[in-house]
């Protein structure tokens, strides 16, 4: 999956901090045991990272509502925005259809609010 190269070099810097490739079968998102600041065997759930995501747009003073699916918006519109193909944008949502794809293109908000 193609991602920001800011991104790439987070998740490179994140992974070696982490100690993350000492298991390659582990988990790139695990939770944390308890308050102890140390990860855990488990993988985050679901509920885990929408937590995770809102606490943080929190504490930055983000009053917009964001969840997971934000990011999958953000990241379809800016492909589409920088000339990326709708039916690419479908294979990399996994979606079966472009209809499926559609309401993740925010193109015409962000135009809105320039």
């Amino acid at each position: 999956m193609p991602c920001h190269h800011k991104l790439d070099s987070y998740l490179g810097q994140y992974i070696e901090a982490s100690n993350l490739r000492a298991d390659p079968k582990g988990y790139v998102f695990p939770t944390i045991k308890g308050r102890s600041g140390r990860f855990s065997q488990r993988p985050m759930s679901q509920a885990d990272v929408c937590r995770m995501i809102c606490r943080r747009a929190a504490a930055a003073g983000m009053e917009t509502r964001i969840n997971c699916h934000t990011f999958r918006a953000t990241g379809i519109t800016e492909y589409l925005r920088h000339g990326g193909k709708s039916e690419i944008a479908q294979q990399m949502a996994n979606h079966e259809s472009t209809r499926t794809t559609g309401p993740y293109d925010r193109r015409e908000c962000s135009a809105q609010f320039g």
